[in-house]
């Protein structure tokens, strides 16, 4: 059976973060627009999104080392991409308060809470770059509460399994910062996603697939199909999202637009080092991230041990550890995604970016090879006094990196996230993994003024926006601006820190005021 559903204003493919942001944005904007989100799983914010397939941090540039490597040119910390990533990660934290405010969700310490961040390095080499870093860095009102120790006392009551046993006599440092957030982005895409279903001229149809897009003089026709019955029907809207996760590089190449040419996906799939030991989990309180091992991709190799919430349960995670696959989704993915991915426009690519990345496809299959052995020592690097039986190994989510031509040939894997659209910006699709997540309202935002400009026009819309993203025109790493987003990061943090179907106050101070104190 072949259904034809009557124009919408617009599709959201996936029922992640990103579609969930988008769709609460287009529909406080434009109360009667009418929406749908098709999502392949049985559930939004099943694959990338989800808490045990994502790394959890609210990445604000705190601890990531990789956003402030060393300037080639002159030999110093390059602080830049952190500030943007930090301003960015403010304007999601913004969003989410708005949405606390207004009864969107509810319960916001089932998505977010409060939890340090910290850098932890080891040699003297390392350690002195984090003290650039780190001075640098606290220069900056974002980061004026960045404090900084090589001394093992200092590190130990930040995290004590940092130091324990640590015996080497190899120099050590640390950063913290007691403004960091974990996140369970699953969560709050289920509760966006579920706010947004419930709203007239919306839908949020789950198990369902698009299985083709045909563009239009006014839009796109995207073919659906229910899997649970197998019926298909046609879905016309005036602009498309494609926010897929691992998903999104096959919809793009079926949407056909000059400006997906040459694109290429290199799956990645990551394993945890899980602990649910209560005497050690009670020892940790912080998200903990180290230098990526020499040879390898910064963004994707980043050790780190960190505190979870995940369903109200604390845990430890360790990694992410590589692992081999041609999967591009975790549950909805196929084993021939990568293949069928494979097009004359991309395969030169592909070819180059195998050959100029060959230390990435070393370290991947070394990764994949590994037994627990070889990843307790890993982890012991962190943690010197792990032992195997506290810990077992999970599958966590496949990250499909970038691969794009560079300077009009060779490749580049690309590691940041990435937004395609059309020329007629009728379409747009999300690509890429780091930072992702952590950044979304400000991607959705970005996406907003370039292909929906038409819904900021109105005196009455800019006040809508403004109230979901206080200042979404503002440069928020202008220090003139500090005083005006201390007070929006206070009253954010209230919101979202203060839970009111609970007593128990939160465990650290207002996390996101501190940031701007």
């Amino acid at each position: 059976m072949h259904l034809r559903k009557p124009t919408k204003d617009a599709i959201l493919i996936g029922g992640g973060i990103m579609s969930a942001s988008l769709g609460v944005m287009l529909k406080h904007l434009a109360p009667e627009s009418e929406i749908a989100v098709y999502e392949a799983n049985a559930g939004p914010g099943l694959e990338a999104s989800n808490a045990w397939n994502n790394a959890g941090t609210g990445h604000a540039g705190i601890c990531e080392l990789y956003l402030t490597p060393r300037n080639e040119a002159n030999g110093k910390v390059d602080v830049g991409k952190a500030l943007a990533v930090s301003a960015q990660y403010e304007r999601s934290l913004q969003f989410w308060a708005f949405a606390v405010r207004e009864g969107l969700i509810e319960r916001p310490r089932e998505f977010i809470n409060p939890m340090p961040h910290m850098s932890f390095v080891r040699t003297a080499e390392q350690v002195a770059y984090l003290r650039e870093r780190s001075s640098k860095l606290a220069e900056h009102h974002f980061f004026r509460r960045l404090e900084f120790a090589t001394d093992l006392g200092q590190i130990a009551e930040w995290a004590p399994l940092l130091v324990n046993g640590r015996r080497d006599g190899v120099p050590v440092g640390a950063s913290r910062m007691a403004a960091g957030t974990e996140v369970d982005f699953g969560s709050l895409a289920g509760k966006l996603c579920a706010w947004l279903g419930r709203q007239p001229g919306c839908e949020l149809r789950t198990r369902h697939r698009v299985t083709g897009m045909e563009k239009t003089s006014s839009g796109w026709l995207v073919t659906v199909r229910n899997l649970e019955t197998g019926e298909t029907h046609t879905d016309e809207a005036k602009f498309v999202f494609i926010g897929a996760g691992g998903g999104s590089l096959p919809l793009l190449q079926m949407a056909d637009i000059p400006e997906s040419k040459g694109y290429g996906g290199f799956p990645v799939g990551g394993q945890w080092l899980v602990c649910s030991n209560p005497d050690v989990v009670s020892q940790h309180h912080a998200k903990v991230y180290g230098q990526a091992a020499i040879g390898t991709t910064p963004a994707m190799a980043l050790p780190h041990l960190d505190t979870r919430m995940i369903a109200g349960k604390r845990s430890i995670l360790f990694g992410p550890f590589a692992k081999m696959t041609t999967r591009f989704l975790g549950r909805a993915g196929s084993a021939l995604d990568l293949p069928r991915s494979v097009r004359p426009d991309n395969i030169g690519t592909l070819v180059h970016s195998g050959i100029h990345n060959l230390p990435l496809v070393i370290y991947m299959a070394r990764q994949s090879s590994q037994g627990m052995a070889a990843r307790l020592s890993t982890l012991q690097s962190f943690y010197p006094e792990a032992r195997a039986e506290d810990w077992s190994l999970s599958d966590g989510g496949i990250r499909v990196q970038v691969i794009k031509k560079r300077n009009g040939r060779g490749s580049l894997i690309h590691f940041d996230t990435e937004i395609v659209s059309n020329r007629e910006r009728t379409v747009s699709a999300l690509l890429g993994a780091s930072p992702g997540a952590s950044i979304s309202a400000d991607l959705m935002y970005g996406i907003i003024r370039r292909c929906l400009p038409h819904l900021l026009e109105s005196e009455q819309a800019r006040e809508r926006m403004e109230e979901m993203l206080p200042g979404a025109g503002s440069d928020l790493t202008n220090p003139e601006h500090a005083d005006l987003h201390r007070a929006a990061a206070a009253g954010a943090a209230k919101t979202l820190w203060l839970d009111e179907s609970t007593t128990t106050p939160p465990p650290s101070p207002n996390t996101t005021a501190a940031h701007y104190s």
